[in-house]
């Protein structure tokens, strides 16, 4: 049973934007003994309550979760987060900073499993790899 008030609200609308329908309305109202706790929890305290705090704004939050993700090996989570980072704005040469950057601090399997994560979402939705010529130019420099 689904009980609506402002932060279910509030949460699924943030769910809404950065996963369409089908990361909020088909998640939240599709749910099963088993996972309604889970669905819930996401809905008002992950994106009704965290994501909707003063002090980071919503891009700056998908930033820091896929980061996150990335150093965790979650792959599927950030493949999802992937997604909704770009709906946050969050442009394709970003996202390939930060799993670089991850190289520093998580190690070389950790980036290149984030790396692995984002060119398939990125090819799932038909945004070009050429992200700023930077593979021309080395390619040019070797």
């Amino acid at each position: 049973m689904v009980i609506r008030d402002d932060a279910h609200d509030v949460g699924l609308e943030q769910r809404r934007k950065m996963f369409g329908v089908a990361g909020a309305e088909d998640q939240v109202h599709h749910t099963t003994d088993l996972n309604d706790k889970m669905q819930d929890f996401v809905t008002r305290s992950c994106f009704g309550d965290f994501w909707q705090r003063d002090g980071l704004t919503v891009p700056e939050r998908s930033k820091i979760t896929v980061a996150m993700l990335i150093a965790l090996g979650r792959a599927h989570e950030l493949r999802i987060h992937v997604n909704g980072a770009l709906e946050n704005g969050i442009t394709p040469l970003e996202l390939r900073e930060i799993a670089l950057h991850a190289i520093l601090y998580c190690g070389i399997p950790a980036a290149n499993d984030g790396l692995r994560a984002i060119q398939e979402v990125l090819t799932e939705r038909g945004v070009s790899l050429d992200i700023d010529g930077e593979a021309a130019r080395t390619a040019q420099t070797a």
